[in-house]
Order: structure tokens, then C-alpha cells, then sequence
């Protein structure tokens, strides 16, 4: 390619001329400057949606030019004639159909991406003249296409070679329907279409069999001929036209060269939905499949995943496809079942996921929707169905148990992570397809389950493998995850084996544990059987390995079991206290371990919980005061904040109001502890207090400590509710001094839940009040000084002022709560780019407008800043916020309409009127249509949303694109 004159300079100001197109795609290709490449990629843009393209395209297609050069002509037409075609007067219609037929001919040896983007440029003139003007496309593709006499008249000169132009032919046949599904068209163009290409079949399919079935059709020819096939397919085309192209297709499953191509077509032509009226078509298909049994075998024996996967592929899009169809064809039941035992068949091949075969996955899906049929039909022809299948889902259960097998450990150790976590998925997508199996396998499953862990339990020689005990109690877990066992017979057999297991293997003994954890609201049910099963766990919670399913599930039985654990308990918080110290578990874990022993000490008697809360966090409460005491630095921070985690976990589960309502009516009463005592949670958070103080003297400008150590107040808060009053005062006046002393987002949102549970409590009144004043002041000055690095902040006053307007309103009454910066904030929020601030302040305004009424203040605040509010939602909804917004907006709009109305219109009207304003996109007429809509709807909120989202649309062009669907 022939260098730029200069190659530095801009093409931006070049004359649009053949040799500077050149000039610009190599300074494109190959220069090194990146700056320079989108500069030229700009110009070349322009270039080809100029007018001038339609001529210089044709010279850069010449045959002396490179290939990038001649490509980007190609690509040219194609843009022309795609998105420009009404420039092209209709008298030149025929002579563009010529020229561009010659180029294909003579581009049929290549370059490859060339002769594709001239056939891509034909099927997109076809579409724009398809039926009116040009009503047989491939009839006049195909006769344009076969030999010519070099002085035949009309011919298009071209190098004469039968199986290029075939190619050629076929390349051109194939982009034809992928450029129909890839243009934008209107609906009813889009079916005419549609409707003129599915009848042009007729010439296509006797074509593509011709060509499939002779001797001297190279395999190039063929792979194009199934491609095409493929493509058409997509067209809907009737499979009762071309069944028999498509049997023909299955003489490819036999060359290894077209093997994969085959399949796909196959498998997208049997996959059509449409092809189920063509029942025939499908049974003259079904021997073919049929057919396939015995390669599949050899290459599953073989090791050759690629044969046995294709092969797969095609059995489970006939059996799945089409399963109901063929199962009502009683007449060729057993052609079906023999498919479905092929599937089965797909479903077992040997080895393991995903590292020796990679097919079984397939399957999976083809299991639920051959139920479904099944049980989908009426009740005596689903018994004759369940006669015949019930054995074979029998079987696949032993399958998919089979197939969720580990490895030997070494091999398993040698797998990549990858690979692992794969084989985790595969044994969740078992697990689930067992757990739907149970529908129509019912309680008999249970029980053969229950059978064969039995025999292995009890055997020596069996119990050795622990592959086979793990995949047995898999398949109990699948079930017992999501039905409800509480009524089977076969559950206290299963808790009575499960101590018998050895879980000196990891991948047995998680599965144990889950297994236990599923069973954990059956245990709460039959609480003598939990004597052997707790010790299992306690001993699963010393070992890291096992630290998920083990913590996981002791989390479960302390939350289903709670009320008969008492026996259990100090084992249960030794064990605890013991891996907690020892750190044996993630940060993760721990969490959960806390919440554990917040639901085991809440069913505890009440007089008994705080001496045992107190020895289970003391080591945690004096190793948090050693790291308050030293310097801040990062690995200090990580367990200050670990330690606080832990303390918030248990606090949101230690809740013995809960335990005292659900004891109500049994014989012996707890006392709540406003009757005898304060709360354990409120003794132990006061006898803190001063310590975490410190820790906030310390690390006040560090906000992941500060959220942590609000995080302990504010589940305590949840929880507790009006338990926690004792601390409103101390926790008030705390959270006002690290507010002003460093503002972070963490401290509004506990003063928010306060706000929430206490502020229709007169004796906390005085100290929400102050609290809320000093937050208030100090979040203004925030406010002041320039809110936009602090958008949590912002979100978190909208919220807390929201809350305080629907609690407490009176507050608002305050000489000390200057509610017109308050308002002023919260338009300014409004404008923020994050979402969640931005739903805070619409928010904040919702509940602010319906009292502007009855508190005077809000009013005359409303009077004057009504208007800019007004305009800031306007601003917003025209295209400053993003659409997905705009219901949030009509929130407040509706709110302004209901409240003060006349106001409303008022502000409509003058800042409407204001040119181009809030979008040059919407004319005068739009903005009194809209403003009349809005003003005429009071009530409902679903059709002012409609309102507001149509006039966003116009206001950013978007109208009539289809995003209103959206």
C-alpha cells in the first residue's frame, strides 16, 4: 500500500479522492500512533457516508489493490446500500445488481474476506428491492451464476472455474438470511420479508440437495452447502420441504472433515420449534438418530469426545425438542425410548466431568422436560407413560450419582482450579435434577437410597470406598435441601448411619455436614436424635478444611434447634470459643459462627445468658483493647475490624424477646428482661462503651473502622428495638462528636435506625433532638463547602431526613433545623450522578410535600424554592439524570401536584416557556401537552410514571426508537 504523502498530516481537510482513501487506510493499518489510526478511522467513516462513495468504491476494488483496500470498497457498497440506499436513483438499480454480480464472479478465488463483503452488499440490495422490484433473487442468483460462454452476451466477464462460482453461489445463498436477521427493519417489513425469502425455499432446497448428494461435489462444496442449510434454517423454513435435505446432512457424520459442520445443521434443524407440525418428517428422521447409537458407543470407548459429543448434541435436540410430540406417537413408542435410553446413555459416559468428557452436562436439561411431558398429560395416560419411564429415571438416578463421584484424591489434587469448580457446578446442576426427579420417583427414592448406604455402611469391603457413602448422601442432601422430608420414614435411619460414617476424608465429611445441616428443621422435630449428630459436627468445626460446611450447618441446627440445645450448649461454646481463639477459621466463618451462638444463647435461660455471653466474648474484648491502645496501622485495623464483625454478628441473631414470645403459653414463663434485668446485649455494649471510644479517638478518620464500630450499635439496634434504650443517650452524644469531628455516612445511618425505634419515645426525645441538630448542622456545612466527593453522605441526610419526616415530623419545628438549606440540599442531591442518592433525595421530597400544608414553615420554603425545584426534576428528566430515573422523578412531580397544584402549574408554565429548555429536542406544543397530562393526574401513579418516561424520551431524541418497550 502506497504511503501518504505526509503521512503526520490530518486527513480531516483531504479531498475525498481515491488515492487519500488509500492514504488514510494505511495511515489506519500501519501507523504507529494511535492518535493518528482514530483520526484516519474518523475520516474514513465520513468518507463512506459521503455521496462520492458510490463512485470511489469501485476503483478501490480494482484488481491491482491490496486486499485491506479492496475490502474496505466492499465494505463501502455495503454501507451504502444498507444505509443510504434511497440516495441511489431507481433507474441505476439494475446497473449496481450487474456490477455487483461481476465482482463476486470475479472474486470467487478470493480474497475470502472480500467475496463475503460483495455477497453481504447483494443480500442487502435483495432486501431493499425483495418482492416488489426483484421478486425471484435466487433464481436470478443461480442463473447469473452458472457457466457462461465467454461471448455469450450479457455474461459478466469472469475467470471461469464451476466449483469457485459454486462457492461463490453458496457463500451468497448463506449471508442472504443472515442479513435479513441482522438489519434493522420495521415489524411489517420484517414479516413481508420474511414471508417473499421462506418462499424462495423452493428454489434453494432442490439446489443444496443436488449439490449434497453428487460424486463430484468436493468437501469444500459440501461444508458450504450445510452452511447454508443452517442459515435458511433460521428462516423458519417448513421442515416438511426439507426433511430430506436434512437426512441427507447425516451422510456428513461419516467424514470426519464435515463432522462438525453436520452437526450443527442437524442440530439446528431439528431444533426448530416450528418442526413439530411436521410429525412425519421427525419419525422419517428418527432411524437416523437412532442410527448414531453405535458410533456413539465406539467413540465413548475410544476416548473421542469430539464424535461423542456431536453425537449427543443431536439425540438431546430430537429428544428435547420435540418430547411431547414424540411421546404421542404411541405407535412408535419404542423407537422414543430407545432414544431416551441413548440420552441415558449420554448422560453416563465414562469419566469424569469436565476433565475426560465434557458431553454428560448436555443432558441434563432433556430429564426435566421429558417429566414435565409426562406428567403434564392426563392421569390414566400418565400412568401407562409412568410404567414405562419410572424404571428408566430409576436408573438415571444411579447415573447421576455415579457421575457426581470425586475422583481419587491424587487425580482430584492434580486438577486444575478450573477444572474444579466446573465439577462443582456439574454436581449443583445433579443435584438439582435429583431433587425434580423426587416428584415422580416420590418416597421410593428415599427409601433406595436409604437401602444402598445401608449395604455400604454395614459391609466392610463396600464402605471402603468412600466415593460410593459421599454420592449416597449426596443425593439425600439434593432432596432434603428444598422437599420437605419431615414425614419420611426412612430420615431416623439415615441420622442413626450417619455417626457410623468415617470422615477422615474432606470431601465425604463436608458432604456429611451439608447433609446434616439439610436435615436440621427435621432434628428441631426429633430432638432426642441430635446426641449423635452434634458431637459429628463439634468434631467438623476443629478442622479449617471443613470450615464452610461445618460452621454452615452448625448455624442451621442452632437456628432450627435452638429451643432443645440446652443440653448441648456448653459443648457447643467451648468448641466455639476454643477455634475462635485459635483462629482456625476465615473471617467469613466466624461471622457465622457468632451468629450461631447468638440464636444457641438466646433460647438459653435468661439469668444464665450474660455470664456465658461474658466468658465467650472477654478474650475478644481484651484483645480489641491491646490493638486500641497501639498505633494505627493496617494489619491493626483489619482485626479491630474483624473483632467488631464478630461482636455485630452475634448481636444480630442474640435476641431473647423472640425466645420470650415464642415460649408463650408453655408452663413455665420466661421473664422478659425489662421485668428482672436489662438486656445481656445492652450490659455488655455499656461495659464497652468506653472502649470503643477509644477506638474511635484513635481511627476517627478511618471509615471502614467507623462503619464497623457503627455496624455493632446498629445491629444491636435491629434487634434489640426498644431493649435498647439504655443506651439512646451515650450513643447519641458519642455519634454527634465523631460526626462533626469527621462526617462519614456509617454514623446518619444508626441515626437513622434510632430515629426509626425511639423517636416516639418522650424520654429519648430531647437526645434524638440534639443529635439530629448537630448532625444536621454539620452535614449543611458539609453541604456548603461542596457535597460532590461525598455522595454516601448525601444519600444517607436524604435518608435520614426522610425517616425523621415520617417519625417525627415535629422536629422540623426546631429554630435549630434551618429547613430551607435543607431543602436546598436536597435538590442539590438530586443532581448527583450516583443512583442511590439520587433516590434518597426523591424520597426525601415525597415525604417532605405532604406536610408542607400543615406545618407553615414547609410552606413558605415551598413558596419560594418551589420553582427551582420544579425546574432541577425538568432538568433531570430531560436528560441530565439517566432514563432509568425518571419514574423516580414523576414520584416527586406527583407529590407537587397533589400538595400544592396550582403552585405546580404556576412552575410548569414558566420554566417550560423558556426556549430550548429543558431539552431543544421537545417543541412548544410537546411542553403544553406534557405540562396538561401531568397537571390532569393526581392519582395514579403508574400513568404519571407513563407520562413523565414519553416526555424524557422526546427530550433525548429517543422517541419511536423503542426504548418506551423498555
Amino acid at each position: 500500500m502506497e504511503p501518504p504523502a505526509n503521512p503526520g498530516d490530518s486527513p480531516v481537510e483531504l479531498e475525498l479522492t481515491v488515492h487519500n482513501v488509500e492514504s488514510a487506510l494505511y495511515q489506519l493499518y500501519f501507523d504507529p500512533v494511535m492518535e493518528r489510526k482514530n483520526v484516519a478511522q474518523k475520516w474514513l467513516t465520513e468518507a463512506q457516508a459521503s455521496a462520492q462513495a458510490w463512485q470511489f468504491c469501485w476503483a478501490l476494488l480494482g484488481p491491482d489493490k491490496l486486499p485491506e483496500v479492496q475490502f474496505f470498497g466492499a465494505s463501502t457498497l455495503h454501507t451504502k446500500i444498507s444505509h443510504h440506499w434511497s440516495d441511489l436513483p431507481s433507474d441505476q438499480h439494475d446497473s449496481l445488481r450487474m456490477q455487483l454480480l461481476s465482482h463476486i464472479l470475479h472474486f470467487s478465488l478470493g480474497p475470502k474476506m472480500v467475496l463475503t463483503r460483495l455477497c453481504v452488499a447483494l443480500a442487502s440490495m435483495a432486501l431493499n428491492l425483495i418482492p416488489q422490484v426483484w421478486s425471484q433473487p435466487v433464481a436470478d442468483m443461480v442463473r447469473a451464476f452458472q457457466p457462461q460462454k465467454p461471448d455469450s452476451e450479457g455474461a459478466p466477464e469472469a475467470p471461469q472455474d464451476p466449483q469457485a462460482h459454486c462457492l461463490a453461489l453458496l457463500e451468497l445463498l448463506t449471508v442472504l438470511p443472515e442479513e435479513f436477521h441482522s438489519g434493522r427493519l420495521a415489524q411489517a417489513r420484517r414479516a413481508q420479508l420474511k414471508g417473499a425469502l421462506v418462499g424462495e425455499w423452493a428454489v434453494v432446497c432442490p439446489l443444496l440437495r443436488q449439490l449434497l448428494q453428487s460424486q463430484d461435489s468436493s468437501n469444500q462444496v459440501k461444508e458450504k452447502v450445510l452452511r447454508c442449510l443452517s442459515s435458511w434454517v433460521r428462516l423458519d423454513v417448513p421442515l416438511g420441504e426439507s426433511h430430506e435435505l436434512v437426512q441427507d446432512c447425516f451422510s456428513g457424520l461419516s467424514n470426519p472433515e464435515l463432522f462438525d459442520t453436520a452437526v450443527e445443521t442437524i442440530v439446528n434443524a431439528i431444533s426448530q420449534p416450528d418442526s413439530q407440525r411436521y410429525v412425519d418428517a421427525l419419525v422419517n428422521l428418527m432411524p437416523l438418530v437412532l442410527g448414531l447409537h453405535d458410533q456413539l458407543k465406539r467413540a465413548a470407548q475410544d476416548g473421542d469426545m469430539e464424535t461423542s459429543h456431536g453425537i449427543c448434541r443431536i439425540a438431546v435436540a430430537m429428544g428435547e425438542t420435540h418430547s411431547r410430540v414424540l411421546l404421542e406417537q404411541v405407535e412408535h413408542w419404542q423407537e422414543y425410548l430407545a432414544l431416551v435410553n441413548m440420552i441415558l446413555f449420554c448422560t453416563g459416559f465414562p469419566g469424569h466431568y469436565p476433565v475426560s468428557e465434557t458431553s454428560s452436562s448436555l443432558t441434563l436439561t432433556f430429564w426435566y422436560t421429558l417429566q414435565d411431558d409426562i406428567l403434564s398429560f392426563e392421569e390414566d395416560k400418565q400412568a401407562v407413560y409412568l410404567q414405562v419411564y419410572r424404571p428408566v429415571y430409576f436408573q438415571l438416578v444411579d447415573v447421576l450419582l455415579h457421575k457426581s463421584h470425586y475422583p481419587s484424591e491424587e487425580e482430584y489434587a492434580s486438577w486444575s482450579s478450573d477444572d474444579k469448580e466446573q465439577f462443582r457446578i456439574y454436581r449443583v446442576d445433579i443435584s438439582d435434577t435429583l431433587m425434580y426427579v423426587y416428584e415422580m420417583l416420590g418416597a421410593e427414592l428415599l427409601s433406595n437410597l436409604y437401602d444402598r448406604l445401608g449395604r455400604q455402611l454395614m459391609d466392610p469391603q463396600q464402605s471402603a470406598v468412600w466415593q460410593d457413602t459421599e454420592a449416597l448422601l449426596f443425593g439425600f442432601q439434593s432432596i432434603a435441601e428444598t422437599i420437605d422430608v419431615n414425614y419420611s420414614d426412612v430420615i431416623p435411619g439415615l441420622i442413626g448411619l450417619i455417626p457410623r460414617i468415617n470422615i477422615s476424608n474432606v470431601m465425604l465429611a463436608d458432604t456429611v455436614m451439608y447433609t446434616i445441616g439439610s436435615l436440621a428443621e427435621w432434628l428441631a422435630d426429633h430432638p432426642v436424635m441430635m446426641g449423635g449428630i452434634i458431637p459429628m459436627v463439634l468434631q467438623g468445626l476443629g478442622k479449617p478444611e471443613l470450615s464452610v460446611s461445618s460452621v454452615s450447618t452448625l448455624k442451621r441446627i442452632c437456628r432450627e434447634c435452638r429451643q432443645d440445645l440446652a443440653p448441648y450448649a456448653q459443648d457447643i461454646l467451648t468448641m466455639s470459643q476454643d477455634v475462635l481463639v485459635k483462629e482456625i477459621h476465615k473471617s467469613s466463618q466466624c461471622m457465622w459462627l457468632m451468629q450461631a451462638l447468638g440464636f444457641l444463647l438466646s433460647a438459653l435461660p435468661v439469668e444464665e445468658i450474660l455470664g456465658r455471653l461474658h466468658s465467650l466474648i472477654t478474650p475478644h474484648v481484651q484483645r480489641l483493647d491491646t490493638l486500641a491502645q497501639q498505633e494505627p496501622d493496617p494489619t491493626n485495623k483489619q482485626s479491630i475490624i474483624h473483632i467488631l464483625g464478630m461482636l455485630s454478628s452475634l448481636f444480630t441473631t442474640l435476641d431473647i424477646n423472640r425466645e420470650a414470645d415464642s415460649s408463650e403459653g408453655a408452663s413455665s414463663p420466661r421473664l422478659t428482661p425489662t421485668q428482672s434485668m436489662q438486656n445481656p446485649v445492652v450490659v455488655v455494649l455499656q461495659q464497652v462503651f468506653t472502649l470503643i471510644q477509644n477506638i474511635f479517638s484513635k481511627w476517627l478518620d478511618d471509615s471502614d473502622v467507623v462503619e464497623a464500630v457503627c455496624g455493632v450499635f446498629e445491629k444491636s439496634v435491629r434487634t434489640l428495638l426498644h431493649d435498647f434504650g439504655p443506651m439512646v443517650a451515650q450513643l447519641s452524644e458519642m455519634l454527634g462528636q465523631i460526626f462533626c469531628a469527621f462526617p462519614q455516612a456509617s454514623a446518619l445511618d444508626l441515626a437513622r435506625q434510632v430515629v426509626h425505634i425511639f423517636a416516639g419515645e418522650e424520654h429519648h426525645i430531647a437526645n434524638i433532638k440534639s443529635l439530629i441538630e448537630v448532625l444536621t448542622s454539620a452535614t449543611l456545612t458539609l453541604f456548603q463547602q461542596g457535597p460532590r466527593d461525598h455522595p454516601d453522605i448525601a444519600e444517607s441526610f436524604m435518608h435520614l431526613h426522610a425517616q425523621i419526616l415520617k417519625r417525627k415530623p415535629d422536629m422540623y419545628l426546631s429554630d435549630q433545623l434551618d429547613v430551607k438549606r435543607l431543602f436546598y440540599c436536597g435538590i442539590l442531591s438530586l443532581k448527583f450522578p450516583e443512583t442511590a442518592t439520587v433516590k434518597a433525595a426523591t424520597l426525601f421530597f415525597t415525604e417532605l410535600l405532604p406536610r408542607c400544608k400543615d406545618m407553615p414553615l414547609l410552606g413558605e420554603v415551598l413558596q419560594e424554592d418551589g420553582k427551582l425545584l420544579t425546574e432541577t426534576l425538568l432538568q433531570a428528566v430531560g436528560g441530565e439524570s439517566p432514563r432509568s430515573l425518571s419514574e423516580h422523578f414523576s414520584e416527586v412531580l406527583l407529590s407537587l401536584n397533589r400538595h400544592c397544584p396550582a403552585l405546580l402549574s404556576q412552575w410548569l408554565k414558566e420554566t417550560l416557556q423558556v426556549p430550548g429548555f429543558p431539552s431543544a429536542q421537545v417543541s412548544t406544543e410537546q411542553k403544553d401537552t406534557f405540562r396538561q397530562q401531568l397537571l390532569r393526574e393526581q392519582t395514579h401513579k403508574r400513568r404519571v410514571k407513563d407520562i413523565v418516561k414519553e416526555f424524557s424520551l422526546l427530550c433525548r431524541g429517543l422517541q419511536g426508537c423503542g426504548y418506551s418497550d423498555y
